[in-house]
């Protein structure tokens, strides 16, 4: 460790220059990154940080430009060095880590070649050497049989090896700095944890300093040493991760926390406070505090009046806000609380699972059709029942068969085996070709991605309107338009959107239409398949919210799929955990939340990121991956990751499925463990104040 910073960055200002204008994506921007550090950037979408790091890496294409300020490496103006110099530097000495593994692999070269070219290139070491190394960093970021994974092509590995794997090559020589990215955004949550683990022990273990770019405040906390929040362009704040944590200095970092679902937040007593209006388009930024329109200290004629720059936080450790009114501010003061609602009393049951299975028959080989056919189990023996207001929340890796079950709910897809009631009518055999047109009004879904759901050619007004004519909704245009508008305000949009097009929209924006589209036909069971995973957390806060309150004007039924357990947390009244295709776990919120868990419940919780510093988790890291639903394991589906195998007794989790086990008050699991093995769980989320 030196006093010298690897990386320094100091007033940084980067525009993009297209004919119509000059567009200042980052302005006076300062930061650094100590020897062995690791820094977190957050802040909205838009607000600059991935240009922050193409600007590290001189990679801003042929309209990007550093127009003020200066970015030393190791001392060195990386600005002022030549083309030569900047490719000795990139790949050697600073690695970057993307956010889509799959952009940084070349599909047809074996993962050997490709990690071997990078210490060739760099260092100019031998083959045989290059290999050994590649063996080496392949154990390093540990996935199993390091031979066959040098051997195999990209597509043949899952997304988390695939990033494991663009991990071990920015490390293959041994960087003095790591960029990454967002790099967990498309991963499952525990996937994400186990990266996570990886990342902070191989930064330990070759000192790399990192700058870690994330949304994510949970995984800043539990990754980073030192935190910077960026709002339109600019750092508003600086600090240790204790100091910004627990004494935040800024009304945007402020507005970040209490726009996530921290433990405590309740969706009927303590709502979550959604950040007011719009994030500021890079040209029309308003005059002195960027984040003035939407702050709720700001003072006309003072906040607005000039620039605004960062200040020093007295008594803190390098602890720096571009507030004007930091000092004045009683930020412990209790927020202003959002509107509590009244808590809705679930009704009548509305759907019914009855021993769902969902099979597909493929060929062993599905490229060309040849071998004999393999059967893939995505769904075995689904049961549950949902009732009219209520959400129940279905929460499970990617392939344990969520969105599989939502097609065959909506009849995208048919039942194999058991059935689907809606009221007490099977509509599990029925596609939707053949539903009459009530029940599929009655039964929509509101999608993960809203940018993909949308036609691209037509109006909001018009989408929406088309929704209303396939339901059979007003007899002429004039009512349907009617109609429309007052779905815009349902979803608190301004009723002059209906002229606008996709393009204009943001992407909360679009997620409401999706949501007015969805409600058009007075729905009465929501399918929502991660409605809010593609969006900021200060634009999560409003959909959800939006969500809940549709929901008790309308009473509707709302099926939320999700992997973040911090929302699901939030809003959901009872929780179903899938794994390979079997519900583990049902029960309330408060029940699965609380221990005894299913052991696979247990390594889900232990891996949510949680954005608060007074909280202390258990450390349960999942080995390997989920396994295939067309090989699934013997016995239990669990067992080949289960920590808790030897004490339930390893040959009967390896030779039999286990039971559905009612613990207490319709609290189901199913597991081998004895009472006395679940009586002595300990919970996995403890607040250090308890």
């Amino acid at each position: 460790m030196t006093n010298q910073p690897i990386l320094e960055i100091d007033r940084l200002s980067i525009s993009f220059f297209t004919r119509l204008r000059e567009i200042p994506a980052v302005m006076d921007f300062s930061a650094r990154v100590m020897p062995g550090e690791a820094l977190g950037l957050v802040g909205e979408s838009g607000c600059g940080k991935s240009t922050v790091a193409l600007g590290v890496m001189q990679d801003l294409g042929t309209n990007g430009r550093i127009v003020g300020g200066a970015i030393r490496f190791k001392g060195r103006d990386l600005g002022q060095m030549d083309p030569d110099e900047l490719r000795a530097i990139r790949g050697r000495e600073i690695a970057m880590i993307y956010q889509e593994p799959m952009a940084s692999l070349n599909p047809a070269m074996r993962i050997g070649r490709q990690l071997m070219e990078v210490p060739m290139i760099h260092e100019g070491v031998s083959r045989a050497e290059a290999r050994a190394r590649a063996l080496d960093v392949v154990a390093d970021v540990k996935l199993p049989d390091p031979e066959r994974i040098l051997r195999a092509y990209p597509h043949q590995l899952s997304g988390g090896q695939q990033q494991r794997i663009v991990i071990a090559m920015a490390l293959m020589s041994k960087p003095s700095l790591l960029i990454l990215d967002e790099p967990t955004t498309a991963l499952d949550v525990t996937v994400e944890a186990a990266v996570v683990d990886l990342v902070k022990d191989l930064g330990k273990k070759y000192g790399t300093s990192m700058l870690f770019i994330s949304h994510n405040l949970g995984l800043v906390l539990e990754t980073c040493d030192r935190i910077c929040v960026m709002y339109s362009g600019e750092a508003v704040e600086r600090g240790s991760i204790g100091d910004v944590f627990d004494r935040m200095r800024h009304p945007y970092t402020q507005a970040l926390f209490r726009s996530i679902p921290l433990p405590g937040a309740d969706k009927t007593t303590r709502p979550l406070v959604a950040i007011p209006g719009n994030f500021p388009l890079p040209h029309e930024r308003p005059p002195g505090c960027n984040f003035g329109p939407r702050c709720d200290y700001f003072e006309a004629g003072r906040c607005d009046a000039g620039p605004v720059h960062m200040a020093p936080v007295p008594g803190d450790d390098r602890h720096e806000s571009r507030c004007l009114r930091f000092g004045e501010i009683d930020w412990d003061a209790p927020p202003v609380a959002a509107q509590s609602t009244r808590e809705t009393e679930p009704g009548k049951v509305v759907l019914k699972m009855d021993a769902l299975k969902k099979y597909y028959e493929v060929a062993a080989n599905a490229l060309f059709g040849g071998g004999e056919k393999r059967v893939v189990k995505a769904n075995e023996t689904l049961s549950f029942e949902a009732r009219e207001g209520e959400t129940l929340a279905i929460v499970g890796e990617s392939g344990c068969g969520k969105s599989t079950f939502a097609k065959v709910l909506m009849g995208l897809e048919t039942a194999t085996e058991g059935d689907i009631l809606l009221d007490n009518t099977s509509i599990g055999a029925t596609p939707i070709q053949d539903r009459d047109t009530r029940t599929v009004a009655d039964i929509q879904m509101v999608f993960q991605n809203p940018f993909d759901t949308l036609n691209p050619s037509m109006t909001v007004g018009r989408q929406i309107t088309r929704a209303l004519e396939v339901f059979g909704i007003g007899r002429t245009d004039p009512e349907r338009r009617e109609k429309m508008r007052a779905l815009l305000d349902l979803v608190k949009l301004p009723r002059e959107f209906a002229d606008r097009m996709p393009r204009q929209l943001s992407g909360g924006q679009k997620q409401r239409v999706g949501i007015a589209r969805a409600f058009a036909g007075g729905a009465r069971i929501v399918v929502a398949d991660e409605p809010v995973s593609a969006l900021d957390v200060s634009v999560q806060a409003a959909v959800t919210d939006l969500l809940m309150e549709i929901q008790r004007e309308e009473k509707t039924t709302l099926l939320f799929i999700s992997h973040d357990l911090s929302i699901v947390r939030y809003l959901s009244d009872r929780v179903m955990v899938m794994y390979l295709g079997h519900v583990v776990e049902l029960g309330t919120t408060e029940q699965v939340f609380s221990p005894p868990y299913h052991p696979y419940t247990e390594a889900l919780l232990s891996a949510v990121p949680i954005a608060d510093t007074q909280v202390q988790k258990q450390h349960i890291v999942l080995e390997g991956d989920i396994p295939s639903a067309m090989d699934p394991p013997s016995g239990c589906p669990f067992q080949t990751r289960c920590h808790w195998k030897n004490r339930a007794g390893k040959s009967l989790c390896e030779s039999e499925v286990p039971p559905v086990r009612t613990l207490a008050d319709g609290h189901q699991v199913k597991c081998h463990l004895s009472e006395a093995d679940f009586a002595a769980m300990e919970p996995v989320i403890k607040i250090a104040a308890e």
